[in-house]
């Protein structure tokens, strides 16, 4: 039911912080709280939703994990940290309100928990993202281009290494090691997002703005020893793709950057970006600092056409050469397309692997400028097949049906 799925997706973050901040074990409280979405999809649909979804999972949750307990006769051990029940029950029910206050905040102590040294920094980004923000293990793999098994399995590794760390807020040299984790978490969050690999919506605000928030959280609670520069690069860049939500759907259909309506732009987010990329204009380049700046160009240019796709292509470039990457590649390539035409943007393409729809969905998109209408249509075909996203496939189908006539859509299914 729709409910339950928007909880689960805006609300299971916040609720297993809640869990393991009170029990202080991690695979309690992921069990008991998939436990109470569980009883919640058998129950709701029979007895209505209740006026607050978030405290009755957060309560069932708290039973399953009472009951997991004393089938393990620890309970007597446990009283102390089970003494909390009253303060439960009233996080409950302001679980959806609470906004959290720097150093309160649950779903910062858990992104920090996971952050922890023994694990590998893709590791730690892959179990935030899984436990913090509800992303389906599935996207989480698409996001690190590894396959669903694989990444379930690393998922698993991770939990266990975890096992009986506290959930402390840590502080001082062990926060500012832990920074850059969570600006990876934020930054793959906001990815999933903004570009959802799988689901029916163009994009995900909730969930992007969620990570715009831990940024800005973050910011807040590091000494003012750390360095700020990137953290402020990374906000920037999110809050200037994020600026452009309202215009990538129309009448529930994807809309490509060229064709949105610039108006609907959030100016004030924008704003925000800029001014916090005025003092960093002659900092050291940084794979988030450079991307911000590629976002700034498409933010101030007036029109489509207007886009400084010169120094655009420049800056790929330079951020090639910080990291080499699929993805960047595969955006250099569009780069080099709108600077030297198609034949070179397919050429750049011949540079890059990358699975899933993306690049042949680029391709096809080349091939048509080039004139290439059957190249276009097959690469249509291989990235519609590939496509887990409901909008954009529907998309890519729309682009496809405006081939020349003799080059049919394939099937819908």
């Amino acid at each position: 039911m729709k409910a339950l799925e928007g909880l689960m997706r805006d609300e299971w973050g916040r609720l297993l912080a809640l869990l393991v901040a009170r029990y202080r074990r991690l695979d309690l409280a992921e069990d008991g709280l998939a436990d109470a979405f569980e009883a919640a999809a058998r129950r709701w649909p029979r007895d209505g939703v209740p006026a607050n979804g978030p405290a009755w999972l957060l309560t069932a949750a708290r039973r399953r994990v009472l009951d997991r307990l004393r089938s393990e006769q620890v309970l007597a051990r446990s009283m102390p940290l089970l003494v909390v029940e009253a303060d439960l029950a009233e996080r409950a029910q302001r679980v959806m309100a609470d906004a959290g206050e720097p150093l309160t905040d649950e779903r910062l102590r858990l992104v920090l928990l996971c952050a922890h040294p023994r694990l590998s920094r893709e590791a730690a980004a892959a179990l935030s993202l899984r436990l913090v923000l509800g992303i389906p293990t599935a996207d989480v793999a698409r996001l690190f281009l590894q396959q669903t098994p694989t990444m379930a399995a690393r998922l698993t590794r991770a939990r266990k290494k975890l096992a009986g760390e506290t959930f402390a807020l840590p502080r001082g040299e062990e926060l500012a090691a832990r920074v850059a984790v969570v600006a990876d978490v934020s930054y793959l969050a906001f990815t999933a997002g903004y570009a959802p690999s799988s689901g029916d919506h163009a994009v995900r605000a909730t969930l992007a703005g969620e990570a715009i928030r831990l940024v800005r959280v973050l910011r807040d609670v590091i000494p003012a020893s750390v360095d700020r520069a990137d953290l402020d690069a990374l906000l920037a860049l999110e809050l200037l793709q994020h600026s452009r939500r309202d215009a990538r759907v129309r009448d529930g259909a994807l809309v490509l950057l060229p064709d949105q309506d610039r108006s609907l732009w959030h100016r004030d987010e924008i704003g925000e970006a800029l001014d916090l990329l005025t003092p960093l204009a002659h900092a050291p380049a940084t794979p988030f600092l450079v991307q911000a700046l590629v976002a700034a160009e498409h933010a101030v240019a007036p029109t489509a056409a207007d886009t400084a796709w010169g120094r655009i292509l420049a800056r790929y470039d330079e951020l090639l050469a910080l990291t080499d990457t699929p993805v960047v590649r595969l955006n250099r390539a569009v780069a080099v397309a709108e600077v030297h035409g198609p034949a070179a943007g397919l050429a750049a393409l011949d540079q890059v692997a990358l699975p899933g729809h993306r690049l042949p969905a680029v391709r096809a998109e080349l091939l048509v400028r080039a004139g290439d209408d059957a190249r276009a249509a097959d690469a249509y075909d291989a990235a519609i097949a590939l496509c887990d996203n409901g909008a954009e496939r529907e998309h890519l189908r729309r682009r496809r049906a405006r081939l020349a006539p003799g080059r049919h859509p394939g099937p819908r299914g």
